[in-house]
């Protein structure tokens, strides 16, 4: 959920983009070390979709188009451990809102070319349960009517599932839920009404998401059906994930983030991705811990939203990396203790790198959207009110911090005529907000702007840059030059480099 205003965005639909090509390194899941022997490029899954065999498999049971609900059978008469290969055609479930496939653990369900299985806009769901170890793989699944915030596929989020080289399109809520150590590959998440993906809550760890495409998502625009909108829409969305590896995916032309982590998500890399012309944030971290943000390209993300602002003459700095009350913490165990952003090719987004802190939300105040959740090194909520709160360790425990955010060896190039731009975009910002809620908070007035800009250990240098860029410091009202950014007492970018250029 946003952590500075209650006024959400009403996203505007983009034209699809045109592909660029990209060259990605894999590593293994969990490792932050790149596997220099193997790359691949990344083309659009969309486009790309390898079919599935003409043949079924060795032993597999056939799934037959024309007769409705034959693949709930099957699965049910089965046992665990079957492979199903489902006939080219359109497969259809029962007429009840709740019919839906429920797979026994190992199950794997194989779709031949044109293999569809369709809910008609009459079936929430379309795989169901909490089995393990499913595989899923050559499919067009589409026409769910899945509930917001919940999903058609893994739908109650069942570990070690293997999602790969599929279609998932045209569905209401998720295309995607996610599970503990699920594998997603090669999948084209497409014109979804909510998200392509939704990881949540609690019991999801390890995941990979490697070489999928997700375009067209938030199609329903679901943040415009809540008065103050909800926080809960675009390409995908993670909540208390325990590590993910994001790389070598296509995310572009999506209504609202790319990638967005919202609330106690810790260890993520994400790396190698092209992210362009999202309405919303390219990549938006929020209140969560330690991630390698490194060697994407993003492009074109975040001018729907931007414009937005300038409309509503709203001075704050979004950008297209928004880190917000997130950083670094070596108590909380991830492969980093930093958010570490390097390697990255900024190009014509509506400003860049946004670290912002709300001094009002934190474990237990009012402003914490995040309801009933506390910080990862405190836990229980209960313990962020008076007395406690007043002394250490709990003074510094019960806010979700913005620190040890490295920023280095990025480029950054902006031409303010290529986005339509008359004010307030090629920005770089550290601030904070002045503290005033509740009455109680420890956290009044210059806390916490004077916390972020000075004494969290945020910063950035050896960067390069392209454009009319300034830069926000302490608060939304201080606007620098690169001179001042570089002086004391902020001291950034050390041994970055400035071009004008960019339409400047």
């Amino acid at each position: 959920m946003r952590a500075r205003t209650t006024t959400r965005t009403r996203w505007v639909m983009v034209l699809l983009g045109v592909l660029s090509p990209l060259a990605v390194l894999g590593c293994t899941p969990g490792s932050d070390q790149a596997n220099t022997t193997m790359a691949l490029p990344v083309h659009g899954a969309c486009a790309t979709l390898p079919p599935g065999p003409a043949e079924p498999p060795a032993g597999a049971v056939v799934v037959d188009p024309a007769i409705p609900g034959d693949l709930q059978a099957k699965t049910k008469a089965s046992p665990a451990g079957t492979t199903f290969w489902l006939k080219p055609g359109t497969h259809t479930l029962g007429t009840d809102e709740f019919d839906q496939i429920a797979p026994k653990d190992g199950n794997r369900y194989v779709g031949a070319p044109g293999a569809v299985v369709d809910g008609r806009d009459l079936n929430r769901y379309a795989f169901t349960g909490k089995a393990s170890r499913v595989t899923i793989e050559h499919l067009t699944v589409t026409g769910f009517d899945a509930p917001d915030n919940e999903g058609v596929v893994n739908h109650d989020s069942g570990a070690d599932w293997l999602i790969q080289s599929n279609l998932l399109t045209g569905n209401h809520g998720a295309a995607l839920m996610a599970g503990a150590r699920q594998v997603m590959k090669g999948n084209c998440l497409k014109d979804n009404g909510q998200y392509g993906l939704n990881a949540c809550c609690g019991e999801v760890t390890d995941l990979l998401l490697e070489g999928n495409e997700f375009v067209g998502n938030n199609a329903d625009d679901v943040e415009s059906k809540y008065p103050d909108g909800c926080g809960c829409t675009g390409a995908m969305k993670f909540w208390e994930v325990d590590g993910a590896d994001i790389r070598g995916n296509w995310i572009h032309d999506n209504r609202g983030p790319g990638i967005w982590a919202d609330t106690n998500n810790n260890d993520f890399l994400i790396e190698n991705n092209l992210i362009e012309d999202n309405d919303g944030n390219a990549i938006f971290y929020e209140t969560s811990y330690n991630a390698v943000i490194r060697d994407n390209t993003m492009k074109r993300n975040n001018v729907v939203g931007g414009r937005e602002f300038v409309d509503r003459d709203d001075n704050f700095p979004t950008a297209a990396i928004y880190i917000s009350e997130s950083g670094g913490d070596a108590r909380v165990p991830a492969r980093t203790d930093k958010i570490e952003i390097y390697g990255n090719d900024l190009e014509d987004n509506w400003s860049g790198i946004t670290l912002w802190e709300n001094a009002d939300r934190f474990c237990n105040s009012p402003a914490n959207t995040s309801t009933g959740t506390c910080t990862l090194v405190v836990g229980d909520v209960a313990k962020c009110a008076p007395p406690g709160i007043l002394r250490e360790p709990l003074l510094s425990d019960c806010r979700w911090k913005t620190q040890n955010v490295q920023i280095h060896d990025n480029r950054f190039a902006v031409d303010p005529k290529a986005i339509d731009c008359q004010a307030m975009c090629a920005r770089m910002a550290v601030l904070s907000n002045y503290g005033s809620s509740p009455d109680w908070s420890p956290y009044q007035a210059e806390t916490v702007p004077e916390a972020i800009t000075f004494d969290q250990h945020n910063r950035w240098y050896g960067n390069d840059y392209t454009g009319p860029w300034t830069f926000v410091a302490h608060d939304a009202s201080t606007l620098v030059e690169q001179t001042e950014w570089q002086a004391t007492p902020y001291r950034q970018d050390q041994g970055s480099t400035f071009a004008v250029g960019g339409g400047g």
